[in-house]
């Protein structure tokens, strides 16, 4: 059934007066719904949005993305009560490893330092020796004393990394069901259509995409660029969400997916109903043990003093 547009508005009105009841916090990733993202009071890609959260005065965080995102903002927010709003939205990526495939990795190579893409687990973080975004992946590869590192769990960001830096990268052989569905033929096809378009896609996509790029960026670095750019058309190759940020943004422009197979039923899985029957029930809340937590912040930590 098709929302009417007043089921859409009195659903947002129930949600904005259940979070100042609740003295609670929305975020909402770069990939979720419009009208997701339209009720968050941040919007953001998963690390910037658990590091906003430490600056507001909430005591409930209300995180609209997937489970490993919500991990990060418990992470770093110890003290409250994180609710995923969307409890089955997982990350199949960040399940294709876990802490026993590390430690099997770690002994096949051993003077290998571990940097890990914050698209993990708690778990696999605390293992980690340093994690890493997709935006600064490069700058905390060059900062470690090590020439060989493993990288995890996504092949593709970390062949890019490979590309940019002269230490040995061992590629764990993790990938993004969403990225990996872009080809070099759609993005040819993109700019035949739009020869005056600047290509921009996500460190995710393959490196036959990658090579075929104006611009190789983050989410948060994408809305940057855009911004900053005098193109008035730009072909996006990241998960389609992001158009809706960048459209309201800057709304002369325009943005076009280079692809309609860049969806990622993960993240819309989340709905306002869900964040809404979250919210009221008090579930998906987020744990995870002390030990676990600890060893994760340091590995963040460290991350955040580089980069």
């Amino acid at each position: 059934m098709v929302e009417t547009i007043d089921s859409t508005t009195e659903l947002r009105e129930r949600i904005l007066a259940l979070k100042r009841r609740l003295n609670a916090v929305i975020v909402a990733h770069n990939y979720q719904r419009p009208e997701v993202q339209d009720v968050a009071d941040f919007v953001g890609d998963s690390l910037e949005l658990a590091r906003r959260t430490r600056d507001v005065e909430a005591d409930v965080i209300v995180f609209c993305g997937v489970h490993f995102m919500a991990e990060n903002a418990v992470i770093l927010n110890p003290t409250r009560t994180v609710l995923l709003a969307e409890g089955s939205a997982g990350c199949p990526m960040a399940d294709m490893i876990d802490v026993d495939d590390l430690r099997e990795w770690r002994q096949r190579y051993p003077q290998a330092a571990v940097v890990c893409y914050v698209n993990s687990t708690a778990a696999v973080k605390a293992e980690s020796d340093i994690c890493c975004t997709s935006a600064n992946a490069v700058k905390v590869v060059e900062s470690l004393p090590h020439e060989e590192v493993l990288f995890i769990p996504d092949q593709h960001l970390g062949h890019y990394v490979s590309t940019k830096t002269s230490k040995r990268i061992i590629l764990y052989p993790g990938f993004c069901i969403t990225h990996v569905r872009l080809t070099a033929k759609q993005v040819i096809r993109a700019k035949e259509l739009h020869p005056q378009a600047p290509v921009v896609v996500h460190p995710e996509c393959t490196a036959e995409v990658i090579a075929l790029a104006d611009a190789v960026l983050s989410t948060s670095q994408m809305v940057k660029y855009a911004t900053q750019s005098p193109a008035q058309t730009l072909l996006i190759g990241t998960e389609e969400g992001l158009l809706h940020r960048l459209r309201k943004e800057n709304p002369a422009k325009a943005f076009y997916l280079i692809s309609n197979s860049m969806f990622c039923p993960n993240m819309k899985r989340t709905k306002l109903e869900t964040v809404l029957k979250t919210m009221e029930l008090g579930c998906n809340a987020i744990a995870i043990p002390e030990e676990i937590r600890v060893k994760a912040l340091g590995a963040l930590d460290r991350m955040l003093a580089v980069a």
